[in-house]
């Protein structure tokens, strides 16, 4: 029976009980799947690029920065374009994107170990709107993003209270595997690292070396949290 709006509202605020820790492992052996198996990988790439150029704007935002423009790709790239290019706002926000995956999924982890689980899916939602305003101007990446946002508001909003549970333990376990995966994948090779270097003098292996060591911290946290 389809919950009503009030009790769908409800569940952000209410708490619910935890999957068992077999369950947990399936969707993150399923989540690590999907950032490894060709084909699939290529789709579910761009889930990690929107969390990665979240990141660059949500940092360059605080930062006193203005998101001049927001694109992604259907290869699976991204760009995000700020003001004032330079200075330790702009730096900052350079860093921000290869741990940006990992810090979400992180903060979803945490969430979920609070047992405010559904939470985890309207605030994936409230985030999808926001990408959406920034992305407008891309048509691959407004599709992308709308189609995102409409799957998560139907299951938040009509799915059976297991599925949504379900989902936002798969969208935390995602975003902490795929934030790994994309690191080792790209390497000193990211263009990110190579603007960083060109800012700093940092070398991009070192670049590399850090968001590595701050993915896999945040996936051993974060996996202790969901099982």
């Amino acid at each position: 029976m389809t919950r009503t709006l009030q009790g769908a509202l409800h569940d952000i605020i209410a708490l619910q009980a935890h999957l068992p820790v077999t369950s947990s492992v399936l969707l993150g052996v399923a989540a690590l799947g999907a950032v490894t198996v060709p084909g699939i990988s290529g789709l579910t790439q761009h889930f990690n690029t929107m969390a990665h150029e979240g990141a660059h704007a949500a940092i360059g935002s605080v930062t006193g920065r203005r998101v001049t423009g927001m694109a992604l790709h259907g290869n699976g790239e991204g760009r995000t374009s700020l003001t004032k290019p330079r200075g330790l706002g702009f730096l900052l926000a350079g860093i921000a994107g290869y741990l940006g995956p990992s810090v979400f999924g992180l903060g979803a982890a945490w969430l979920i170990d609070a047992r405010h689980i559904v939470a985890v899916l309207w605030l994936s939602l409230l985030a999808l709107v926001c990408l959406a305003v920034m992305v407008r101007r891309s048509a691959f990446g407004l599709a992308a993003v709308l189609a995102s946002g409409i799957v998560l508001f139907l299951v938040a909003r009509y799915a059976p209270l297991g599925a949504e549970i379900a989902l936002a333990y798969g969208i935390a376990w995602f975003l902490l595997v795929s934030g790994v995966r994309v690191v080792v994948q790209h390497g000193r090779h990211a263009s990110d690292a190579v603007i960083l270097r060109q800012l700093t003098r940092v070398p991009p292996s070192a670049w590399a070396a850090f968001w590595l060591l701050g993915s896999a911290a945040a996936l051993i946290l974060g996996g202790r949290w969901l099982v």
